[in-house]
């Protein structure tokens, strides 16, 4: 089976569920991204990572990286192997040198570890052609010049426009839309 290797992206704040948000993550070198709706606390323990921050008490991630390192255990890698009914699976393989074992961990937990660990992250080809959202390589300027800007638009025009781009998951669009809309109220 060959594994895709994933880079962490980013967290936003969810559009379609109330309280969670997105950790978006990408293929290496290739323009699919997978968007994984996850809890505020682990979106709390993912960002302080991401932002290099040092909570004034560790979290549970942070504890959990002292232990393993206290007693020479190594996070490997984290494989996000099965996706069902829109939940991701992960697993945690990890070593003491000796000895290698793979434990169940949720994806947002694993993603947590993985950056305290600084140790790889893969998926499936499966995985990401089911759940990936596809960017196009097109350059910026290009894409850009063949799509209507969004200040020609309409209030109405762009709200039926960021509900479609919640509703398909593309939260770099929906950002966009939803800053368009920000500025325009802001000039009230």
């Amino acid at each position: 089976m060959n594994k895709v290797y994933l880079n962490v992206l980013g967290i936003s704040y969810s559009q379609t569920q109330t309280g969670a948000y997105a950790l978006i993550l990408g293929e290496e070198n290739g323009s699919r991204r997978i968007p994984i709706i996850i809890g505020g606390f682990e979106a709390q323990a993912i960002a302080i990572q991401l932002e290099s921050l040092k909570p004034p008490r560790p979290l549970t991630h942070d504890l959990f990286f002292t232990f393993a390192a206290e007693y020479n255990i190594l996070l490997e890698e984290v494989f996000i192997f099965r996706l069902e009914e829109g939940i991701f699976y992960s697993k945690l393989v990890c070593s003491n040198g000796i000895k290698k074992t793979e434990f169940d961990a949720r994806t947002s937990d694993a993603i947590a570890l993985a950056l305290r660990f600084q140790c790889p992250i893969y998926t499936t080809e499966d995985i990401i052609e089911c759940a990936g959202i596809v960017f196009s390589n097109e350059p910026e300027a290009e894409k850009k010049n063949k799509e209507e800007p969004l200040r020609t638009k309409n209030r109405p025009e762009l709200e039926k426009q960021l509900d479609e781009a919640i509703r398909d998951e593309d939260y770099e669009k929906a950002s966009e839309i939803r800053d368009e809309l920000k500025r325009r109220e802001e000039e009230k």
